[in-house]
């Protein structure tokens, strides 16, 4: 399957040292260039800007083949383009975190997929011990309710 990234959940598993469940997940990863160039920005963490310079085999850049249209414009490029690429290749499915730009998506009939999902299917695939994984997301910075938090754990354990 081939999927579209916006550029947090992408971040943070590179952070996490789990950008590798990636291609255990999905067959390739597809980012327009606003996100491989929000990856590459001057303020991104290091080991973030060295893994976007190499992009592995599995991730390619493609830019979106039409202009989005006013609602998306009203979005971080990033999400804007993740979107508008995802319908133009006709992928169904998005990697994103954002509220608003998950929102949009779905509403054009995207299936959105964010950082803690992909810790849940692997997880399930038992290539990690999500728990260890959530509370490191959140030492990166990750910000989740409570009430979420604790509706993830249960549906981990």
């Amino acid at each position: 399957m081939f999927v579209v990234a916006d550029t947090t959940p992408l971040n943070y598993l590179v952070l996490l040292g789990k950008i590798e469940l990636l291609p255990a997940i999905y067959e390739r990863v597809v980012i327009p260039p606003v996100v491989l160039a929000e990856l590459n920005h001057r303020k991104t963490p290091p080991e973030v800007s060295r893994w976007a310079s190499q992009l592995p085999g599995w991730c390619s850049v493609l830019a979106p083949m039409s202009v989005p249209d006013d609602v998306l414009r009203l979005l971080d490029p990033g999400e804007r383009d993740a979107i508008q690429l995802a319908l133009d290749a006709g992928f169904g499915t998005l990697l994103m975190d954002e509220i608003k730009g998950r929102r949009e998506a779905q509403r054009r009939g995207l299936r959105v997929v964010g950082t803690i999902s992909i810790l849940e299917t692997a997880s399930r695939l038992g290539l990690i011990e999500f728990g260890t994984a959530l509370e490191r997301l959140e030492q990166l910075g990750f910000r989740l309710s409570g009430r979420l938090r604790e509706e993830f754990l249960r549906r981990n354990r």
